[in-house]
Parts: structure tokens; C-alpha cells; sequence
């Protein structure tokens, strides 16, 4: 019954204006819209809806929990291009690093390449319930670590609003709700028309381009609705942006301030130390083979001991002077991807139609299929068998040995995402008491190619460097064996033979599958009336399967993709089963500083096959003192089971440096336990230095041995509405303490609690996840190293979440101001409960204490004139180095960056109709061109000089958006 009567209109107006969920402008903007109607009849039963955050259907204009609305517009006029970018704006995700397309590239990120989520509170993305029209959506994505919605999946051309709870909701939505809920509302209306948008930097790169469509139809028993929509984003290239193209060290001298970073003498400019390429020698430094003719002096001139070696080399990165020489700006690191190339194409259609004056059937169908291409670069070397000796090299002698490190692009990859969901149900009514049934069935298909290294042709290649005969195939790829030329300038320079090319590399191709079926049945309305009004309740139960499959490529299976993580088959399914509950209990009314109060309380009980069972409850207070003020509370209880991929993940491999290891030279430790736990494990005194190739670390699912994270969430609010409905303020503290949080424990944490522990090394459960060499030709290192999830200690969060609204008609036009602002108080983690003190993430890059949106709009005869700036506080990392900004380099004090000054965005737009037929909108989105700030490589993860794991950071630079809508 999808009704589209005066009082939704007004509730959808107060969502997008008033206080925060108080809705207090929808009786004025009601009123407003029915002076000219005739009164209605004094039986006829008020329209009745759900809000996000309780199942009880109400008029919706008093609100009790904490909920911010987002409507679609503020999309259109800030220039806005996909849900995910709609999303961040709110203050409950501006504060935390979010989960965007660009993260992909050099990182596997949860979901796949091109993949965006949203994560409430910095408490994770697996922790924020995503629903679509009060329905979960289910998770979309690639690879194994497949848990959420992709933001992508759903055009932003095919939605009304998103209702954001900012409080725990597992009583009533079940597991993943522990940070809050976002609940995504399409549009439903009988408009038709054709709507092309566009946006373009100033600078070259990044312009995205949309078009879509929309059809429906109203008729006597029902209504239809078809949007399809097409989006392209052209994706940012390094060279795209300077900010992007060098890395230079950004490095400054502690006494006078200037910059103490090396020169590079080709070009006259700061140092580019972006991925190196070259020969490296055991004596240190580079040798690099003159690619320009610049004159460098011959490698043999400058070498500590005698040396050989072909013309055209010189040697590099031995001194400040020399660190100038090394070629660090490789065209294959300019022409890598910043922000991934996208194409996605999308169909929504919904419907419904009445059976009955009391039965109606609905449905939804979305369908959306994503393609993402990256690009990268990467190095390729000869270090699995250790170095070589010179005089094993053509052309080469002298006492060194050499490892040879050349440049590759060969490291694209593609995903492909199909994305389906389907709804189908009915709804009605008996009496006062209103029914739905729904079926609900997602199911997302993902492809992703990669190229690669095959391991076997890779070790091969390196065995006949050492003078094995190349007369065979190797034994895994079946490649008949090439001599690869590891040692030939154009080689390492990435200018491959086709030989090497058909020896060395290949492509992998994987696939998954991710199924979720739910049917879920809930019944509300009233039960009997109290002298302070009427009770009234919501019942339900809901069923749900999930099933994951990821199978990676045959070599990353096999362990034949080099230097990239291996990984087998995920597969694995689980049932939930639940029953929930809620009431609204009316307690006062019409008292001295009470003119209302009522309590909601809400509890459900859990069954998930693959951990058990479970309860949670949520109570709440909704107090109004008076017309103008009320007082808000809740305390409640949430879970988060296991994901499939965190139970079922099949031995994902990957690597890490013998660096990690900390019973290297543990006999100058002043740390006891680290000490006795080393030499108990074998590891003799004189293991002074790491050696050897790189530890391989094993991941794997928790299955049998997980629990799920429960939290309890608490909140106390207060509401503001001036009596003109002028003016509204909101003002909510948030508190919630997760425990037995799910964490992939890696390899390294594995390697700390085993060998720091003071159970000591035969007592210490994590010392069996180790696997040390057994010392031959001086190797004690880690050979292997096996985490994975485990239930570890807690998280914390808490803060305050500020809304303040201001709306008014002026001579000049109508105005409105909308301020969200939210201080986050702490953000606290800690991996395991021995630890004394928990990693504190608020005011760390990326995490700002202060964040805000302020949104100003006015509205002029067919005009409208809209401002919107985003504000982000100062942050730093200094306080997590045990010298703060201060280090050395080649011996001399400087100082490094890392930190972000507070940061403003801004936007700027005006909208108008022609012919009443035509709208268009056109802006200016970073309209000051406030570029993202710099930090230092050594300090920071960077691109270029720009701080990653910041997601509140514009990379495009100022750009003009453009919308043009005609309806038919």
C-alpha cells in the first residue's frame, strides 16, 4: 500500500528539515498544505508509517530514537555521484576512515576491487545494518571477505532518502546492527523522465557521467515504478594530479626548518623515492644503468672494492648525495591507477497492486552489474634463492653479491560484479492491526582477474641464474623454460622480452557467490489503552539463509601467483532463525513538566547455527516536557554473529619479513619474557640479524571456535522545536562497548603475544601457530607464522552528536540551515584483554575529533540556491613515535609530517525550472580547490604525498557538476 497522501509528502519534508528525527515541522508543512482542502472526517484514521528504528507504525512527528534523514537532492546539488559518496556526508561516518574505491588499488580490501561500504562510528562496515525500504540487503563483492552492501549496487537515481539509526538496533533487525542502521528508501512516485548528469575537474581526470531514466504508472488497484541508470566514473590516473606523481620524502632539517631532502640532479627538483628498480648489492645502495645518458660517474669508480660491470651503470643510494641518483619516478608509477575506472549499469523496478480492500501484494527487483579495471605497478626480483654471487652475473665481478629488481605493470586487474535482489510479499490489514509477509532473495556473482607471476617460472627463471640447465617445463604452469634476462638494463627497466612475458607471467580468474534468502513476517498495532493512551506492539519472526563460495584462480590455489597471497576455496553456509518483540508503553501524560512520557522496550531472541543462540533487548524513554523540549534514552543490547568468510576462510597465505620476527637479537632485550620465551623456542644467542626469505603468514575461518561480538549500546538526547517551528536543535551523547570483538589476528600479533607472553613458551597457545627454520647455514627464522579469527577483548566508542535547524521566509526568499556536527569523545580498541593500554584512534589521520556538514539552502520564485560545506578537524600521528616528529636521516636531525590541518570543503549549486518541464542544476563542488594535505613516506601511508586511510580527503581537485532532468 504505497499511499502517497499529504502527510508523507509533510513527513518527508520534515525528514529533510527539521531537528534531527524529531519531524517537528511536519504538522506546519501539513497544515500549510491543506488550507485550501476541506476538513476531513472526524472517523477517518490517520496514515501511519515506520520510521527506522522500531516496527510499531506511528504518525512519525515524535520520534524517540536518534535518526538523521538524507534525502537523494542533497546528492543533485552537491554534486554527489554515488550512494557511498551520499553516505559519507553524515557526521556518523564523516569522523572514520570509510572504505573507498581507491583503498583497491595496491591493498585487498574487503568486498574486491571498487567496492565501497559505509562504517558507523569507525566500528566497521560488518557492523552497520544495511537495509533497503526496512528490508536487509544483502552483501555484494569478491574474493572471500564478502559481509557487505556495496554502495555501488543501488543507483542514487533510485532513491528518496536514507534513514540513518546512530544507536544498536539488533532487538528489532538482528545481528550487524551493533553501530546503528541505515535504512536506504526508494522512490515511489508516477513521474516519468530522462535525467543526464555530469562532472568535470578542472584538471583532466575523474569525470564521471550518468544517465538514467524513470517510468511508473498509477492505476485504481496500484502502481508501478521502472529506474534504469547507467554510470560511468573515468577514473584518476597518478600522473593526473602532482600531489599523486612524486613521492618526495618531505623530510626537514630540525634546527633551521629548511627541507633535507636529496636532490635529484636531472631534473633540479626534490627527490622522487617513489618503487625503486635496479641492482642491488649486498654492500648497500644500487647499481642503475643510465637510462638518459646524464653522466653519472661509472659504478667502478665510486665502489668501495673492485668491481666489473657493463657500461652504462653507476651506483646510487649509498649517501644523501646519491640517494639524488636513484631513478624513482617510473612512467609505468605515473600511469598507475589513483581512483579505479568504473562502469555500472542498473535496473530498479518495484511495484504493488490491492488484491483487496485489505490485501495488497508488493514487489522490488534490482539488478545492477559493475565493472571495475585498476591498473598498477609492481617489482619482480631474484631474492628467493638470497643473492647472487657477481662474478655468476655476465658482465659482472667484483667481491658482492646481487639482487636484480625490475619495474612491471604487468599487475592489472579486473572485477566484474552482477548483483541481484528480488522481493516479493504481501501486506494488509484486519481491524486496527497491520500485516507483512516478505520473501527476500539476493544474489551477487563476482569475477576478478588478476595478472601474475607464476611462482614456478619465477623460481625456475632463478635456478638457471645459478646454472641450472633450461631444458624442461616447468612443473605446475607447464611453460617450456625461457632464460629470462633478470640482469639486462631494458629488463629491469620493464621493457620484458616476449619470452620472459610467455615464461613469467599469467592471469588468474576467480569467482564468487554469495546467496541470502529471508522471509520475514511482522504484525503491529494496539492493544489496549491506558489511562496515558494506547499500548501499542509489533510481533514478528524472520528466517534467513546465507551461503558463500569464493574460488580463487588455479594458481593463487596452488600457491603459484609470486609474491601475492595464496588462497583455497571458501564455502560455507548458515541458518538464522528469530523471534522479536516491541511495545510502546504510554506511561504520562498531561502533567506539570511532563506532557508526555513513554517507554519502548524491544527484545528478540537469536538463533544462529553456526555459534547457537542468543537474546537482546532495548529500552528506551521518550520524555516531552513541554511543546518545546523533550528528553530522549535508550540502553540496549546488540550482536554481530560471525561472518561466513570470518568462520569458513580456507588458508589465505601471504608474507612478511623476517624484520618482524622478535627474537632477533633478543639477547640485548631488557624485556625478560622475551627473552627466556626465545631461547626456549631454540633460537641461540648469536642470532643477531635476520636472514633468509620472508616468513609466510597463514589466515584462516574460525569455524568451531568463534563467538559472536556482543555490545550494549547507551544514549541520552535532548530535542529543542521553537514554537513557530523556526528553529530546532538536537543535542545526543552515544556510548557503546563492544566485547569479544572478531579480529583477523595476523602473523605479526601471533609472533608478539607467542614470544612477550608471560605464560611462558611451552604454556602460550600462540606459540604453536609458529613454525621456526632449524638454523641451517645460520637461518633461526620464521618459517611460518598462522593467524586468524579469534574472538579478542573490546572496543569503545563515545561522543556527541549535535543537529541544529533554521528555517524561515524572508523578503529575499526562503531560507534554511542545517548544522550536523559530531565530537567524538574516544574510540577505543584493544586486541587482547593482557593488553595494559588500548590503541586510541580519535585524532589519529583519518580520524578527526570534530567533523560537520552545514547545508544552507534558499529558496527564490523557480529558484533555488544551495551552499554545502564539509569541515574536518586537525589530526596527527606524532603522539604513536617514541620521539614524536623528530628522526634522523643519512645522520642528520629532521624532522617529518604527519598530520592534517583541519580541513574545509565546500560546495555551491542553483537549481531552476523551464517550461515546467525541465530542471537543471549546476555547481561547483570543492569550489576553492582545497587540495589534500602531504605527509611523509616514512611516516604515513601515502600516494604520492597524500595521506591514504583518510577518506574525508578530496583527490579530484575543484570540478563543475551539471544535472538536466525533463519530465514527460
Amino acid at each position: 500500500m504505497f499511499t502517497n497522501n499529504k502527510l508523507s509528502k509533510a513527513v518527508r519534508l520534515a525528514m529533510a528539515f527539521g531537528a534531527a528525527s524529531t519531524l517537528a515541522f511536519a504538522g506546519s508543512v501539513a497544515a500549510q498544505e491543506t488550507d485550501n482542502e476541506e476538513t476531513a472526517k472526524k472517523d477517518e484514521k490517520p496514515e501511519r508509517i515506520q520510521i527506522v528504528g522500531s516496527r510499531i507504525r506511528t504518525d512519525g512527528l515524535d520520534q524517540a530514537n536518534p535518526v538523521t534523514i538524507i534525502t537523494a537532492e542533497i546528492a543533485k546539488d552537491s554534486g554527489l555521484n554515488t550512494l557511498g559518496e551520499l553516505l559519507r556526508t553524515s557526521t556518523v561516518a564523516a569522523g572514520s576512515d570509510q572504505l573507498i574505491s581507491a583503498y583497491s588499488v595496491g591493498f585487498v580490501t574487503s568486498g574486491g576491487a571498487g567496492a565501497e561500504s559505509i562504517s558507523m562510528r569507525g566500528l566497521g562496515s560488518n557492523r552497520t545494518l544495511v537495509l533497503l525500504n526496512g528490508r536487509r540487503a544483502g552483501p555484494a563483492g569478491t574474493r572471500g571477505q564478502v559481509s557487505a552492501f556495496d554502495m555501488n549496487a543501488l543507483p542514487v537515481s533510485a532513491i528518496d532518502r536514507v534513514e540513518i539509526l546512530k544507536d544498536g538496533a539488533s532487538s528489532l533487525y538482528g545481528s550487524d546492527a551493533v553501530a546503528g542502521v541505515i535504512n536506504i528508501i526508494t522512490k515511489r512516485d508516477d513521474t516519468a523522465n530522462i535525467t543526464v548528469s555530469g562532472s568535470k575537474p578542472f584538471e583532466s581526470g575523474g569525470e564521471t557521467y550518468r544517465i538514467n531514466g524513470t517510468y511508473g504508472e498509477t492505476f485504481d488497484r496500484g502502481s508501478w515504478q521502472i529506474v534504469a541508470d547507467y554510470n560511468v566514473n573515468t577514473g584518476l590516473i597518478r600522473d593526473d594530479r602532482d600531489y599523486f606523481n612524486c613521492n618526495e620524502r618531505m623530510l626537514f632539517n630540525a634546527t633551521t626548518g629548511e627541507r633535507a631532502d636529496p636532490i635529484d640532479p636531472r631534473t633540479g627538483e626534490y627527490h622522487c623515492n617513489g618503487t625503486g628498480y635496479g641492482i642491488w648489492s649486498n654492500r648497500g645502495g644500487r647499481f642503475l644503468y643510465d637510462y638518459q645518458g646524464y653522466g653519472f660517474p661509472a659504478a667502478s669508480s665510486t665502489f668501495p672494492v673492485p668491481l666489473t660491470h657493463p657500461n652504462g651503470y653507476f651506483w646510487a643510494g649509498h649517501n644523501k648525495e646519491t640517494d639524488g641518483w636513484l631513478d624513482g619516478q617510473h612512467p609505468f608509477q605515473r600511469n598507475s591507477t589513483m581512483i579505479p575506472e568504473s562502469k555500472v549499469g542498473s535496473v530498479f523496478l518495484q511495484g504493488n497492486y490491492d488484491i483487496s480492500d485489505k490485501v495488497s501484494m508488493f514487489g522490488e527487483l534490482l539488478h545492477s552489474s559493475r565493472t571495475t579495471d585498476i591498473a598498477s605497478v609492481r617489482q619482480i626480483f631474484t631474492q628467493d634463492y638470497g643473492y647472487i654471487p657477481a662474478n655468476l652475473v655476465p658482465g659482472w665481478g667484483g667481491d658482492t653479491t646481487l639482487l636484480a629488481v625490475a619495474i612491471t605493470d604487468h599487475y592489472k586487474n579486473q572485477t566484474t560484479i552482477d548483483y541481484t535482489r528480488a522481493v516479493a510479499g504481501f501486506e494488509g490489514e484486519f481491524g486496527d492491526w497491520y500485516w507483512n509477509f516478505s520473501y527476500q532473495r539476493s544474489f551477487n556473482k563476482g569475477e576478478y582477474k588478476q595478472d601474475i607471476f607464476l611462482r614456478d617460472a619465477m623460481l625456475k627463471s632463478q635456478r638457471v641464474l645459478r646454472g641450472e640447465a633450461c631444458n624442461d617445463v616447468t612443473p605446475l604452469s607447464n611453460r617450456p623454460c625461457y632464460a629470462v634476462e633478470w640482469f639486462d638494463p631494458q629488463f629491469i627497466n620493464g621493457n620484458m622480452s616476449q619470452g620472459a612475458r610467455d615464461f613469467l607471467m599469467g592471469e588468474d580468474i576467480g569467482m564468487t557467490y554469495y546467496k541470502q534468502d529471508t522471509v520475514d513476517f511482522y504484525l503491529t498495532g494496539d492493544l489496549f489503552e491506558l489511562p496515558a493512551g494506547m499500548v501499542s506492539t509489533a510481533y514478528g519472526v524472520s528466517y534467513q539463509t546465507d551461503l558463500i563460495k569464493d574460488t580463487p584462480g588455479i594458481e593463487t590455489r596452488r600457491g603459484n601467483s609470486w609474491g601475492l597471497s595464496g588462497a583455497n576455496i571458501t564455502k560455507g553456509r548458515s541458518t538464522t532463525k528469530a523471534a522479536y518483540a516491541e511495545f510502546n508503553v504510554p506511561l504520562l501524560r498531561e502533567m506539570p513538566l511532563v506532557q508526555a512520557l513513554d517507554m519502548t522496550v524491544s527484545g528478540r531472541w537469536n538463533d544462529v547455527n553456526t555459534y547457537g543462540t542468543g537474546t537482546t533487548y532495548k529500552v528506551g524513554l521518550n520524555w516531552a516536557l513541554t511543546d518545546e523540549w523533550r528528553i530522549r534514552a535508550y540502553r540496549g543490547s546488540s550482536f554481530r554473529a560471525p561472518a561466513l568468510f570470518e568462520l569458513f576462510l580456507d588458508s589465505q597465505t601471504g608474507f612478511l619479513g623476517q624484520v618482524s620476527d622478535p627474537c632477533i637479537n633478543w639477547v640485548e632485550s631488557d624485556n625478560q619474557f622475551l627473552r627466556a620465551n626465545c631461547q626456549a623456542a631454540g633460537v641461540p644467542e648469536s642470532y643477531i640479524a635476520g636472514v633468509g626469505s620472508s616468513m609466510t603468514s597463514i589466515t584462516g575461518g574460525g569455524k568451531g571456535v568463534l563467538e559472536a561480538e556482543t555490545s550494549v549500546s547507551k544514549g541520552l538526547g535532548i530535542v529543542y522545536t521553537s514554537p513557530e517551528n523556526k528553529f530546532g536543535l538536537s543535542v545526543d551523547y552515544y556510548d557503546v562497548v563492544i566485547n569479544d570483538q572478531i579480529t583477523n589476528v595476523g602473523g605479526a600479533a601471533v609472533l608478539s603475544n607467542c614470544y612477550l607472553s608471560e605464560r611462558g613458551f611451552a604454556n602460550e597457545p600462540f606459540c604453536r601457530q609458529i613454525t621456526r627454520r632449524t638454523g641451517m647455514d645460520g637461518d633461526w627464522g620464521v618459517a611460518e607464522v598462522r593467524g586468524g579469527y579469534l574472538n579478542t577483548a573490546e572496543q569503545t566508542v563515545r561522543g556527541i552528536d549535535y543537529t541544529l535547524t533554521y528555517r524561515d521566509t524572508f523578503s529575499f526568499g526562503d531560507l534554511s540551515v542545517r548544522l550536523e556536527h559530531t565530537q567524538q569523545i574516544e574510540r577505543n580498541y584493544k586486541q587482547f584483554a593482557a593488553d595494559v593500554e588500548p590503541l586510541k584512534y580519535i585524532t589519529r589521520v583519518g580520524n578527526p575529533r570534530e567533523v560537520g556538514t552545514l547545508r544552507t539552502t534558499l529558496r527564490r520564485d523557480d529558484w533555488q540556491f544551495n551552499w554545502t560545506m564539509n569541515y574536518y578537524g586537525s589530526t596527527s600521528n606524532y603522539h604513536l613515535y617514541a620521539n614524536g616528529n623528530r628522526t634522523t636521516y643519512r645522520g642528520e636531525n629532521v624532522t617529518f609530517l604527519a598530520e592534517t590541518p583541519t580541513y574545509i570543503l565546500h560546495a555551491f549549486s542553483a537549481s531552476t525550472t523551464f517550461w515546467d518541464s525541465m530542471n537543471v542544476t549546476a555547481g561547483i563542488a570543492n569550489a576553492f580547490d582545497k587540495q589534500p594535505p602531504v605527509a611523509s613516506p616514512a611516516a604515513l601511508n601515502v600516494v604520492g604525498n597524500v595521506p591514504l586511510f583518510a577518506s574525508q580527503l578530496d583527490y579530484l581537485g575543484r570540478r563543475l557538476f551539471v544535472t538536466v532532468s525533463y519530465d514527460f
